[in-house]
């Protein structure tokens, strides 16, 4: 099908949105400690969920009208949405290059790689900070690391690469496990970034004092690989790449906090209940929803998200002594 984009996602500051993060639910069956209490969040109630119906319509107009080129589908944890594979599916019949792809925490993956590789899905993001089944049981509280590690087996065998693994160090929990996550991943494939902790949190426990930085996580791995700057040019990825050893291998890490790449970001993000937000830390939303339910034509919504990226801000601004953490925790936003 011909494109019938009329504009881009462009902001004040030359920077166009290519790459949409669509949140399919706020719920997820981790509870990790940097993410949620242990009893978990109010959820959003169904009725202020998109439909399947109108996430496609929604994804659609992205990349139809305003030139998305890659959708990636969050949570929450986007697995336990029972649409996905569908709207998988549907998304992938909109266009045959659109690049797709999922952040897991990779529970059900085993029992739905497959279906999610013949909807058209072409490879998978998986949150695993720790390869320890004690430390595993700690973040999460939950004991369910044989799971993921099934779920990452089964995407590979699908042929969902690369698998990329997502770590968040926590100091004094698995700060000093850094080398031998990195080791594991190698050994069987995997791409892996650590990531910054960042102020997402919904109980508000973020501190810049108690983040890992990536200058620490970067000498936790050279005391046992040699690391070498990757050659290939980052663009608007999140990851400084190094070659592990000299490669082929590479480990990435994601200085969201203390190396900031506001100034290459190409991300937007749609919300499991339709709102669109323009940064991870943006404090304000713009309603698609309650546009969409009233009969807006998809012209009209595309308008709406023009709008709505045109007040992105320069930067997060977590350095900023007026920095405010979004009222949203991560599970309610979407990565």
């Amino acid at each position: 099908m011909p494109s019938t984009t009329t504009r881009e996602l462009s902001d004040r500051y030359g920077r166009v949105a290519r790459d949409l993060r669509v949140s399919l639910t706020d719920k997820c069956n981790l509870r990790c400690s940097y993410c949620m209490p242990e009893e978990g969040l109010d959820w959003l109630e169904n009725e202020r969920l998109l439909t399947d119906d109108e996430v496609v319509r929604l994804v659609r107009i992205g990349v139809e009208r305003l030139g998305i080129e890659e959708v990636r589908f969050t949570g929450g944890e986007p697995l336990v949405r029972r649409g996905l594979v569908d709207i998988v599916r549907r998304t992938r019949e909109i266009s045959a290059d659109v690049e797709l792809s999922l952040t897991t925490n990779a529970l059900g993956l085993a029992r739905t790689a497959p279906a999610l590789r013949a909807a058209g899905l072409n490879r998978v993001n998986v949150s695993l900070d720790t390869v320890r089944r004690e430390t595993f049981h700690e973040i999460t509280r939950r004991d369910r690391l044989h799971d993921v590690v099934a779920g990452l087996e089964a995407a590979y065998d699908a042929g969902l690469g690369p698998v990329k693994l997502n770590a968040v160090l926590l100091r004094g929990v698995n700060d000093d496990q850094a080398a031998e996550l990195l080791g594991w991943a190698v050994e069987r494939g995997y791409s892996l970034r650590f990531i910054e902790q960042m102020p997402l949190d919904a109980q508000h426990g973020w501190t810049r004092e108690g983040m890992v930085t990536a200058d620490e996580i970067l000498a936790s791995l050279q005391a046992v690989y040699d690391l070498t700057p990757a050659a290939e040019p980052r663009g608007s990825a999140p990851a400084e790449l190094f070659l592990v050893d000299g490669g082929p291998a590479t480990v990435g890490v994601i200085a969201s906090v203390t190396r900031p790449f506001c100034g290459d970001c190409d991300r937007v993000r749609l919300t499991a209940d339709g709102q669109v937000r323009n940064c991870l830390f943006a404090r304000e939303e713009s309603d698609l929803r309650a546009a969409l339910r009233a009969g807006a034509t998809d012209e009209e919504l595309a308008d709406r998200w023009v709008v709505a990226m045109r007040g992105k801000r320069a930067g997060h601004g977590i350095d900023d002594p007026t920095f405010l953490q979004p009222d949203r925790p991560m599970s309610a936003i979407g990565g």
